[in-house]
């Protein structure tokens, strides 16, 4: 079942995402494998990031492997802190 993950980072800016998302999609040539959705934007506050995963596995592997290891370390210009986080597995996915 797809698996969602809605993260919101306060004061987050447009640089910092895209210093972020470089750290952790590399390659620049799409989305990682098991990833089939990724959206981000301004929002109230901050900056969010909505993923969808084919599964929660596949989210676990990217975010253990992939995800936390790169954070950890460190993005510089990235996010500064953790992100505000919501995951849930969906029930309605559409694609056009």
């Amino acid at each position: 079942m797809p698996y969602a993950i809605v993260h919101y980072f306060p004061g987050g800016t447009k640089d910092q995402y895209e210093k972020s998302l470089a750290a952790v999609h590399p390659s620049g040539s799409g989305l990682p494998a098991g990833q089939i959705y990724h959206a981000a934007g301004p929002s109230a506050g901050g900056w969010t990031i909505i993923a969808v995963h084919e599964s929660k596995q596949s989210w676990e592997r990217f975010r253990d492997e992939i995800l936390m290891p790169r954070l950890q370390k460190g993005i510089p210009g990235g996010f500064a802190g953790p992100p505000q986080e919501i995951a849930f597995e969906t029930n309605n996915l559409q694609k056009v």
